[in-house]
Protein backbone atom coordinates (compact mmCIF):
# COMPACT_ATOMS: atom_id res chain seq x y z
CA UNK A 1 0.00 0.00 0.00
CA UNK A 2 1.07 3.56 -0.54
CA UNK A 3 2.42 5.65 2.32
CA UNK A 4 -0.20 8.42 2.09
CA UNK A 5 -2.55 9.63 4.84
CA UNK A 6 -6.17 9.34 3.70
CA UNK A 7 -7.27 12.34 5.79
CA UNK A 8 -4.48 14.93 5.53
CA UNK A 9 -2.78 13.77 2.33
CA UNK A 10 0.67 13.65 3.94
CA UNK A 11 3.07 11.53 1.91
CA UNK A 12 6.73 10.57 1.60
CA UNK A 13 9.11 13.44 0.86
CA UNK A 14 12.81 13.27 0.06
CA UNK A 15 15.81 15.10 1.46
CA UNK A 16 19.42 14.60 2.39
CA UNK A 17 21.34 12.79 5.10
CA UNK A 18 24.17 15.14 6.01
CA UNK A 19 27.22 13.57 7.65
CA UNK A 20 29.80 15.27 9.84
CA UNK A 21 31.95 15.86 6.74
CA UNK A 22 28.90 17.49 5.05
CA UNK A 23 28.68 14.67 2.48
CA UNK A 24 25.06 14.44 1.34
CA UNK A 25 23.17 11.26 0.47
CA UNK A 26 19.49 11.00 -0.43
CA UNK A 27 16.91 9.77 2.10
CA UNK A 28 13.16 9.72 2.58
CA UNK A 29 11.00 11.26 5.28
CA UNK A 30 7.95 9.05 5.82
CA UNK A 31 4.72 10.18 7.50
CA UNK A 32 3.75 8.72 10.88
CA UNK A 33 1.00 6.40 9.58
CA UNK A 34 -1.35 4.08 11.44
CA UNK A 35 -4.07 1.73 10.20
CA UNK A 36 -7.12 2.48 12.35
CA UNK A 37 -10.78 1.51 12.41
CA UNK A 38 -13.25 4.32 13.12
CA UNK A 39 -16.96 3.96 13.86
CA UNK A 40 -19.24 5.99 11.60
CA UNK A 41 -22.55 6.47 13.45
CA UNK A 42 -24.21 8.09 10.39
CA UNK A 43 -23.93 4.85 8.38
CA UNK A 44 -23.75 2.55 11.45
CA UNK A 45 -20.53 0.99 10.13
CA UNK A 46 -16.81 0.73 10.79
CA UNK A 47 -14.35 2.39 8.40
CA UNK A 48 -10.69 1.34 8.13
CA UNK A 49 -8.39 4.24 7.27
CA UNK A 50 -4.64 4.67 6.95
CA UNK A 51 -4.12 7.94 8.83
CA UNK A 52 -1.23 9.96 10.21
CA UNK A 53 -1.00 11.11 13.81
CA UNK A 54 -2.17 14.56 12.69
CA UNK A 55 -5.12 12.93 10.90
CA UNK A 56 -6.15 11.12 14.09
CA UNK A 57 -6.08 14.43 15.97
CA UNK A 58 -8.21 16.05 13.24
CA UNK A 59 -10.77 13.25 13.50
CA UNK A 60 -10.88 13.64 17.30
CA UNK A 61 -11.36 17.40 16.94
CA UNK A 62 -13.79 17.71 14.01
CA UNK A 63 -15.42 14.29 13.85
CA UNK A 64 -15.13 11.48 11.35
CA UNK A 65 -17.90 12.61 8.98
CA UNK A 66 -16.50 16.13 8.58
CA UNK A 67 -12.95 14.90 8.03
CA UNK A 68 -14.03 12.32 5.45
CA UNK A 69 -16.08 14.96 3.63
CA UNK A 70 -13.06 17.30 3.43
CA UNK A 71 -10.77 14.44 2.34
CA UNK A 72 -13.13 13.44 -0.48
CA UNK A 73 -13.34 17.06 -1.66
CA UNK A 74 -9.52 17.30 -1.74
CA UNK A 75 -9.18 13.87 -3.41
CA UNK A 76 -7.40 12.03 -0.60
CA UNK A 77 -10.10 9.35 -0.25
Amino acid sequence: MSKICQITGKKVITGNNVSHSKKRTRRTFEPNLFTRKFYNPDEDSWVTLKVSAAGIRNINKKGLAACMKEAKAKGFL
